[in-house]
């Protein structure tokens, strides 16, 4: 083999990493035999104020690509976003404004500068060409899909059969989106396994424009912290900006069973090493990833900072040196305050219930000693009291 073959293969192994569809790998071994660098295309539509792990995902397989020499193009959805995409979706979204999409907007280019070279990356809004459409080219452009084709697709199988509302916006989506690869020649679109139909919308479109269709590849969606979707909604997310310790000890507590994939989607280390530590000690290894993804956002001193706080605070028992003091203000009752009140009001528990929970499930230590009774009355302090709620909670009452 030629060492220009060679290279290929190992340059299409640095795509195939953690793919679940590539459509079509043949297509793309001969864009990438061309030599040229290939144009490839993301999309965010500013939906939110932030970026989390989740979207991370994709633009760390955008930074190996950009490594490799090809063209970024990102996306900004700014009128894809005022649509919302059906995607995953089990109910109607609510449509956004365009004073909102922008004002997301601008976090998300400067978060997407955390993992991206935004000095080789182009950044498109789309709402270039669509704000310039008229309604004529909006009704050529709908006449691209079947009403038939466009209900195939699982989210809205799934909502007609449940009786949910679909909008005739939401059907507009995938065109959009489509659109966008036709109007910057697109060779390859990368996004999440529940983005295929609409990447695959693209790639007919391009050839019904007379280009050559583009590749599409999906990564997995990972999980959050409670084994669902990672989603802000859900309050299961891991955000680019969460300061170091946080973002290790929320690494921390992931269920070992999500370790492989994110070793193999959220750090470059080679897939031997990855194997050998998830087949030592599962605390190692999932230490060891919580300080690859954190080193990455936050420089490797930040990360061994973080893990040195963390280790402090849970493998050695010993308390944060910043634990909040409270000094108790208000009139407290004779009896004694309901220790499920008390962590309420301390800010350490949601709602009265969640500290019942919290309490029944063992997990509140008044100065190190577990306490199993939400109604416990506890009587004013005459010393320091240290409150623990769950691993990362603590508050210090003060006479």
């Amino acid at each position: 083999m030629s060492a220009s073959a060679r290279g290929r293969t190992g340059e299409l192994e640095a795509w195939r990493r953690g793919v679940v569809d590539l459509i079509e790998e043949r297509e793309l071994a001969e864009r990438l035999a061309s030599g040229r660098p290939l144009r490839v295309k993301f999309g965010m539509d500013p939906s939110s104020a932030d970026l989390h792990l989740g979207h991370a995902v994709q633009l760390l397989k955008l930074r190996a690509l950009q490594e490799l020499g090809h063209t970024i193009v990102m996306i900004v959805g700014d009128a894809t976003a005022m649509v919302g995409d059906p995607s995953g979706r089990n109910k109607l979204r609510p449509q956004l404004s365009r004073a909102e999409v922008e004002a997301n907007l601008v976090t998300y280019t400067e978060q997407a500068a955390k993992v991206l070279d935004m000095q080789r990356t182009e950044v498109r809004r789309n709402s270039e060409w669509f704000d310039a459409m008229g309604f004529e080219d909006v009704l050529r452009l709908a006449g691209r899909m079947t009403v038939a084709r466009m209900i195939e697709r699982d989210t809205f199988q799934k909502r007609l059969q449940s009786a949910e509302p679909i909008g005739i916006h939401e059907l507009l989506y995938p065109l959009m989106q489509g659109w966008d690869s036709v109007m910057i020649r697109c060779d390859v679109e990368t996004g999440g396994t529940d983005q295929l139909f609409n990447l695959l919308v693209g790639r007919d479109l391009q050839r019904a424009e007379g280009q050559s269709g583009q590749v599409c590849l999906t990564l997995p969606l990972i999980d959050g912290l409670d084994g669902r979707k990672m989603s802000k909604s859900y309050g299961n997310a891991i955000a680019l900006t969460d300061p170091p310790e946080e973002m290790f000890g929320k690494i921390m507590s992931l269920g070992d069973g999500a370790m492989p994939l994110w070793f193999e989607l959220l750090t470059s280390l080679p897939s031997p090493q990855v194997q050998g530590l998830l087949a030592g000690h599962p605390r190692e290894a999932k230490a060891r990833l919580a300080q690859e993804v954190t080193a990455f956002f936050h420089g490797p001193a930040q990360a061994c900072a973080a893990r040195a706080a963390f280790d402090r605070q849970f493998r050695d028992r010993e308390v944060p040196a910043d634990v909040p003091r409270h000094a108790w203000s208000q009139q407290w009752p004779a009896q004694g305050l309901p220790l499920a009140v008390l962590l309420r009001e301390l800010g350490l528990a949601a709602s009265s219930s969640e500290a019942r929970r919290a309490v029944e499930q063992g997990g509140v230590r008044l100065d190190g000693v577990v306490a199993t009774d939400p109604m416990l009355p506890i009587p004013r302090p005459a010393a320091d009291l240290l409150i623990q709620i769950g691993k990362r909670r603590f508050a210090r009452l003060v006479p």
